[in-house]
């Protein structure tokens, strides 16, 4: 059942929202024993806000179960980010999507799983006492990263739901492809960055995960808009998304990016992808290969310098004094520092602290850092001049299958960051894109990329409603 037919029936008092929302958390526990998709179930809000919407069920999303990636703060719940040091940190307000979310009759059912604050791309570097979550499709495989457990969780829920999560290099579209859903980041600002925790400021992205085209186009329309609390947040009029989906592909000129089905990239995958690409032209759509050099050769050393660099910074924070995990009070406050860093932060954050922290260093900013946003700029030159010939250009998500938890720990760190090689593109440019699923090898799902111009995600919902069931 899709979105908007469940909340129809819960307008009309069709369904008894407090007896279906007690069964949702019950699945939800269920699933989350045998998959690890919640690090919180948020059992007493849930059934608060489903009676604040029986009493009054005429928000745009009334009844809806949503899950919140753990990074995303929610009023009086435990959000961590996935990570031992904010275990316990229960936020005093709501981040400004979640409250739209909320104002519009949603109710909100737990904190999805992650990588620690974000930190990977399968979901296996939680933080030190968390679960790893598993694949819908197969328990030996990764469900991607980071926002994991909102994408397996979106696969396997029967009940009709959404997810938030958030991108920085790559984290909605590729545990949506590793999971088979879709999932949308929108442009840069699009959504408020208000009450995120922050990983890289000027790459981090809040954005729907969905089973269905239409449900992640309805969420998008109400948590979008400008908010001042948040100064990255871009004034720009909201839109019915719901209204791309009427239509059609008809000469909508589609751009294959040639770089994206070379070396490294399974076979099967590109299979798939090119049926995918044969359905669009079947549609009307007019397809070209278009040459991408920058994002894809330079995409992976420019997005880690830049976001490793932002990351080292905005982590400083977290000393276990006001808030998260505490540590006796002894020694000096550089001792004291380190202590509760050591103790509460997993091994791949501590990795990209000191990554970041050596790419800021006096002597090696300029040769690093600053060379890193040069090529940044670049990139997004690029993609502007590109989008002058074509309106949406097309990629696989991941270069691979869902991959097995054995095979990930033989992987090197770089051959762990080139997961990412497809996505970090467009969210270095800050420009939308979505995960499209197209279809199935082995019994294993595979995702399509769409990315478009900056404000225009209605383009990539246009194109991804001819995939939908």
């Amino acid at each position: 059942m899709k979105a908007i037919d469940f909340i129809k029936k819960v307008q009309n008092k069709e369904i008894d929202i407090i007896e279906h929302t007690h069964k949702v958390l019950e699945e939800c526990k269920k699933i989350n024993k045998e998959y690890n998709y919640l690090n919180t179930v948020s059992e007493d809000l849930a059934i608060k806000q489903a009676e604040t919407v029986k009493k009054n069920p005429n928000g745009r999303l009334s009844g809806l179960p949503i899950s919140i990636k753990d990074s995303i703060c929610v009023k009086d719940v435990e959000s961590t980010a996935g990570s031992k040091i904010l275990k316990d940190y229960k936020p005093l307000f709501n981040a400004t999507a979640v409250q739209k979310a909320i104002d519009e009759g949603a109710i909100i059912i737990g904190k999805t799983a992650q990588d620690e604050f974000g930190f990977g791309g399968f979901s296996t570097n939680v933080g030190l006492g968390f679960k790893i979550p598993l694949n819908p499709f197969d328990k030996e495989r990764s469900t991607g990263g980071s926002s994991g457990g909102g994408a397996g969780l979106t696969q396997k829920a029967s009940f009709p739901h959404l997810s938030f999560g958030e991108s920085t290099g790559g984290s909605i579209v590729n545990p949506a492809s590793f999971c088979g859903v879709f999932g949308l980041c929108p442009t840069y600002g699009r959504i408020s960055r208000y009450g995120l925790i922050d990983y890289g400021n000027s790459l981090d992205k809040i954005g729907p995960m969905s089973k269905n085209v239409y449900d992640s186009a309805l969420l998008l329309s109400v948590i979008s808009g400008h908010d001042i609390k948040d100064s990255t947040s871009l004034n720009q009029k909201t839109e019915d998304y719901t209204q791309y989906l009427k239509k059609d592909i008809k000469n909508l000129k589609i751009g294959i990016i040639k770089e994206a089905f070379g070396e490294g990239v399974d076979k099967k995958v590109n299979k798939k992808i090119q049926e995918a690409i044969n359905k669009l032209e079947k549609f009307g759509a007019k397809t070209e290969e278009i040459s991408l050099k920058i994002p894809i050769k330079y995409g992976i050393p420019t997005y880690y310098l830049t976001a490793t660099a932002e990351a080292s910074s905005n982590l400083a924070k977290f000393c276990g004094m006001r808030y998260g995990a505490y540590e006796e009070l002894k020694g000096n406050f550089d001792e004291y520092f380190t202590n509760v860093r050591s103790n509460n932060f997993g091994k791949e954050a501590k990795r990209r602290i000191m990554l970041g922290t050596f790419a800021r260093m006096s002597g090696f900013r300029d040769a690093y850092y600053i060379k890193a946003a040069k090529v940044r700029t670049l990139i997004i030159e690029e993609y502007k001049k590109v989008f002058k010939k074509v309106d949406t250009l097309l990629s696989p998500t991941v270069p691979i299958l869902p991959i097995k938890f054995n095979d990930i720990s033989k992987l090197s760190i770089m051959e762990n960051y080139m997961i990412d090689i497809m996505t970090v593109g467009p969210n270095l440019a800050g420009l939308p894109h979505i995960n499209i699923p197209v279809g199935f090898e082995n019994s294993l799902p595979i995702g399509m990329m769409l990315v478009s111009d900056h404000l225009k995600e209605g383009v990539l919902l246009q194109v991804a409603k001819e995939f939908d069931n």
